[in-house]
């Protein structure tokens, strides 16, 4: 395999830096898992996880809304209600997300033998 040069390091890297942007974090995923779920509204996403707090779900439901993985209805009434749904875009995050959870999973098996719950149990 070809040593590369700084530069395109940097770019060959790029994407993958991108990714992590948009899903990283301690939330976006979980978020995003109950969204496809089914959770649709606000209080809904927000007692499906738990320690998430109302100001940090409105600031990455804004995130993610701006990165096009959900979009955001208002739908009038009484209560007018938030919606929130899932777009074909973040569909495409769910064959990601299941090989994060295959290496994780083969990652705790590695490092902390069997099924690696017990340390967190």
């Amino acid at each position: 395999m070809k040593k590369l040069e700084h530069h395109e390091c940097k770019s060959a890297l790029l994407p993958v830096r991108d990714t992590l942007d948009i899903i990283g974090g301690k939330w976006k995923i979980l978020i995003l898992i109950s969204i496809w779920e089914g959770n649709k509204h606000f209080r809904e996403i927000e007692r499906s996880i738990p320690k998430l707090s109302t100001k940090v779900l409105s600031s990455e439901l804004k995130d993610m809304e701006a990165n096009q993985l959900i979009t955001r209805t208002v739908i009038n009434g009484f209560p007018v209600r938030t919606e929130y749904k899932s777009t074909a875009y973040s569909e495409t995050l769910k064959s990601v997300i299941a090989e994060l959870h295959a290496w994780g999973v083969n990652h705790r098996k590695k490092i902390l033998g069997s099924d690696g719950l017990k340390a967190h149990l």
